[in-house]
């Protein structure tokens, strides 16, 4: 992934800037490595279950596994030092090839439980949750402060799981709030907060770009709780504002994780100002209700499934016997995703004389037995049946039976609904007639 292997060459310069004041050095892969003084040094291979954390000052020597145990809540500045093999890695079967930039997966919306882990977790992991109440998962895709490695979060991973039915989150834990709770992240600069905001979104866009999110993809800036002061809150509202206007020039959807009492708070307050306001909230409120009321948001504000609402902290689940530490989430809001097709899609209504003509689309797999019928006062007009396989649409035409013909004979124009209907779903259209 390409965050990760910009924290490899942090690493790597770590390495360097370290090594005067190193303690001692260690063998690995036919190196020397210098290990700065003070600095735990940890053996994948012998360790392969230990989350790799990006914000500690540690040494990792391997490759992490995919099956990393880690706290939801870390974040922080890259400090870390990896050292990976030099041996190329060794491609993993997979029943799905990497999207290329045709078959990448856009949003969607969804709405149920959800939760999202620090670390992205494995095929199997996954598998085994498939067992869970939960449709959505929360993934960090990148940013300066994103505290753990991600060998799993691939374009493969990605096209698997939205396959499997998953609803996915991606998240980007860039720069903070000047007053932020996170005593060791990098923080944003009021007075450079429009730019930085910028170069945020470009780099959370060619993040989800490469893990083949594409455009129209949902990306969630985490912006950790924050004291709200005049000038912190106005730093982050421009900061928050040019992360959204540079994503919607990119094509992405624009979304904003907080904490309900500082971020989402200074959102909402900022409600018709001049800010660009983000296309969907995260509120971080853990009263433990499974819902997307915020004491903070006016029930008018994101109320077009825009929200979702992380009820819960860090804390263990298992199901299929794989433990994860997880936040918990309500999710009625945008994700990435396998789009469900609506059932029946009429467009293109058009009259002409005593014909009417209608674009019907199927979205039902096992197709659309059904009737179009047009009313005029009450009284049937018109009708016939038609027929659609599953994923299928046409044009069908309709022409109006002899009491509507004379109806229309005797007023000159008619006014009338047209009624589209298949089994479990239908729609109206108001339709005007003329001679």
């Amino acid at each position: 992934m390409r965050a990760f292997r910009a924290g490899i060459a942090v690493a790597a310069a770590l390495a360097v800037l370290a090594a005067p004041a190193a303690a001692r050095t260690v063998n690995f892969d036919g190196r020397r490595v210098p290990v700065p003084a003070g600095w735990p040094v940890y053996r994948l291979a012998d360790r392969p279950h230990i989350c790799v954390r990006l914000d500690r000052r540690a040494v990792y020597l391997g490759r992490p596994g995919a099956g990393q145990r880690c706290p939801s809540d870390a974040i922080g500045r890259r400090r870390a030092m990896v050292v990976e093999p030099r041996s190329p890695r060794r491609a993993s079967a997979s029943a799905l090839e990497a999207p290329g930039p045709e078959g990448t997966i856009g949003g969607t919306s969804y709405r149920g439980l959800g939760f999202d882990a620090c670390a992205a977790p494995s095929r199997r992991a996954m598998a085994a949750w498939g067992t869970s109440p939960y449709g959505a998962i929360g993934v960090y895709i990148g940013g300066l402060n994103r505290a753990c490695a991600q060998p799993n979060l691939t374009a493969t991973w990605v096209g698997e799981q939205v396959a499997a039915g998953w609803h996915l989150i991606p998240i980007y834990v860039g720069r903070q709030a000047p007053t932020s709770s996170c005593t060791s992240c990098a923080k944003l600069s009021a007075g450079q907060a429009g730019a930085q905001g910028s170069a945020a979104a470009r780099d959370a866009a060619a993040e989800a770009q490469s893990v083949g999110m594409g455009a129209g993809s949902p990306i969630y800036f985490d912006m950790e709780a924050y004291g709200r002061t005049t000038s912190a809150s106005a730093a982050t509202l421009t900061f928050l504002s040019a992360w959204t206007t540079e994503l919607h020039a990119l094509g992405y959807v624009s979304g904003a994780y907080s904490s309900s009492s500082s971020g989402i708070a200074d959102l909402a307050r900022a409600i018709g100002s001049s800010y660009a306001l983000p296309d969907d909230v995260w509120t971080a409120n853990w009263n433990g209700i499974q819902n997307t009321s915020d004491p903070f948001l006016p029930s008018t504000a994101w109320s077009s499934r825009q929200r979702i609402h992380q009820y819960r902290g860090g804390h263990n689940e298992t199901y299929g016997l794989v433990t994860i530490n997880v936040d918990n989430d309500y999710v009625d809001g945008a994700t990435v995703g396998k789009s469900v097709p609506p059932p029946l899609v009429v467009k293109r209504v058009r009259p002409h004389a005593a014909m009417v003509s209608a674009w019907v689309g199927c979205g039902l797999p096992d197709g659309c037995p059904g009737h179009m019928v047009v009313r005029s006062a009450g009284t049937g007009t018109g009708s016939r049946a038609f027929e659609l396989s599953g994923g299928r649409s046409h044009t069908f035409r309709l022409t109006l039976n002899p009491r509507g013909r004379k109806l229309l004979a005797r007023r000159g124009s008619l006014k009338a609904r047209l009624l589209v209907a298949i089994p479990g779903a239908r729609t109206t259209r108001a339709v005007r007639f003329s001679r």
